[in-house]
């Protein structure tokens, strides 16, 4: 069983950086794909980063794209998103996802809001 926890949430203004953290308790080697997504009342979930850990393939939306870092640590069963320049339109509620199907990649991908386990969420606030 997958067990994944969100960290590292919070208040930044326009412009700073904040490091999401995911860590998974579960047994690590089930899953193929891990990546945030993020949900915002009244809007759509959206894919905002995904990792292929069998490989190391990365996913970006383009709203993110040469401001989110996604990485994974595996000694330390840790995923991480480092969020830099953020923006006003980046507050959301942020989720941890990972999915154990080793076909994946060919499938949800860059949906990790479809992924089969979640997290809580974390909370990011970027006030302009």
């Amino acid at each position: 069983q997958v067990q994944l926890v969100e960290s590292g949430g919070g208040s930044v203004q326009a412009g700073g950086s904040l490091r999401l953290s995911c860590a998974d308790s579960g047994y690590t080697y089930s899953t193929y794909c891990m990546g945030w997504f993020r949900q915002t009342p009244g809007k759509e979930r959206e894919g905002v980063a995904a990792i292929y850990t069998n490989g190391g393939s990365t996913y970006y939306a383009d709203s993110v794209k040469g401001r989110f870092t996604i990485s994974q640590d595996d000694a330390k069963n840790m995923l991480y998103l480092q969020m830099n320049s953020l923006k006003p339109e980046d507050t959301a509620m942020y989720y941890c996802a990972a999915d154990s199907s080793v076909q994946c990649y060919y499938t949800n991908y860059a949906e990790p809001y479809e992924y089969t386990y979640k997290g809580q969420g974390t909370q990011v606030t970027v006030s302009s």
